[in-house]
């Protein structure tokens, strides 16, 4: 998913957990609130903030980083219970869209935007320090995302240049970047993008294999890659396309074959009645969810230790899967915009207005 794990605590009942996992967050839609506020399977948390927080990286249960509109970073490390700022001095007119977080003191942040908006900070204090890494400089690059191997190895992806997606390269945790060569890279279609709607439209899952999710254009793409970023193949999903605001937002993949893909038309006035699809061969086929999401979808995360248990999240709702990814029911109706789930059994999702939950269970 693109989000660091740790490795499974010995003597943990993997299978018996994943069931309360999914168990815990299905709650009938009728039983929320009119509102749409937390269900008992998310606890809203007081971050004190009123930004978009799209970026998000669930360390623990305990442990999180959000990144958000106004360049605007936070930590907690109690659970949610207080929230610590953490931004880059600076920082304020940046949009942050992504963050990725090895643990509770080092983290890696990505703002968005043309030119030299598009810019990279790295800590390994906590946010008490952030160093500027990586500035674009190219006016024709827009860097949608990143995520991690390891703790050294990375990568950013740009919107097209010159007719295919560009690719930033780390080795050193996020200390410095390098371009790499597009020979690899199958072109863009007209009018083909990345979406920077939740630090998801590129997620790696073990040493080497990452996959990078589109939109924008004639059909909605999900290319892979088996060796960091240097050689692409690219699939068609079954999600809409053929417009600037439909495509694939969020992929999870977790392992190297089994995929989630999450999307639709963002717009809330545009109805999107195929927003999910799974795969099972590392992205190379994709098979429409025979009962998707209602509607729009941002963000997806595959429960821990689960192989069948999911959460897609967007504007309208939280939807659940216990299936794989071929049927999906609401299970919340408040809006978030980014999911992520850590090895000890905790969930968090991020959104508007300052919006930050965890699970509850």
């Amino acid at each position: 998913m693109g989000k660091l794990r740790r490795m499974v605590c010995a003597g943990l009942a993997a299978g018996v957990s994943g069931a309360v996992l999914a168990a815990a967050l299905s709650v009938p839609a009728q039983a929320q609130g009119a509102s749409g506020g937390a269900a008992p399977g998310w606890r809203l948390t007081d971050t004190g903030s009123d930004a978009r927080f799209r970026g998000l990286a669930a360390v623990s249960r305990t442990s999180a980083w959000v990144a958000g509109s106004g360049g605007t970073v936070l930590r907690t490390a109690d659970g949610g219970r207080s929230w610590r700022n953490v931004s880059p001095a600076g920082a304020d007119g940046l949009e942050f869209r992504d963050i990725e977080a090895f643990d509770g003191r080092r983290a890696v942040a990505l703002a968005i935007g043309e030119g030299e908006a598009s810019r990279i900070f790295r800590t390994e204090d906590g946010g008490a320090h952030w160093t500027e890494s990586f500035r674009n400089t190219d006016p024709r690059a827009f860097y949608d995302c990143v995520t991690f191997f390891d703790s050294r190895h990375g990568l950013a992806m740009s919107d097209p240049v010159d007719g295919k997606f560009r690719i930033l390269s780390t080795g050193d945790g996020g200390s410095s970047w390098k371009v790499l060569p597009d020979a690899g890279m199958p072109a863009a279609l007209p009018g083909e993008a990345g979406f920077a709607a939740s630090g998801q439209c590129l997620v790696s899952s073990g040493p080497k294999d990452v996959w990078l999710a589109t939109g924008g254009g004639a059909t909605a793409r999900v290319l892979h890659s088996a060796d960091r970023g240097l050689n692409w193949t690219v699939a068609e999903s079954t999600l809409p396309a053929g417009d600037p605001a439909r495509g694939v937002f969020g992929l999870a993949f977790r392992d190297r074959q089994h995929g989630l893909a999450v999307g639709g038309d963002y717009r809330p006035e545009q109805a999107s009645p195929q927003a999910a699809a799974v795969s099972g061969d590392g992205g190379r086929d994709w098979r429409q969810a025979k009962t998707p999401p209602s509607a729009y979808r941002s963000g997806v995360a595959w429960l821990p230790y689960s192989g069948s248990a999911a959460l897609a999240v967007g504007p309208t709702g939280t939807d659940l899967t216990t299936d794989g990814g071929r049927t999906w029911r609401t299970v919340d109706t408040g809006s978030y915009d980014t999911v992520d789930c850590t090895w000890d059994l905790g969930c968090w999702a991020a959104g508007e207005q300052g919006r930050v939950a965890r699970s509850a269970f």
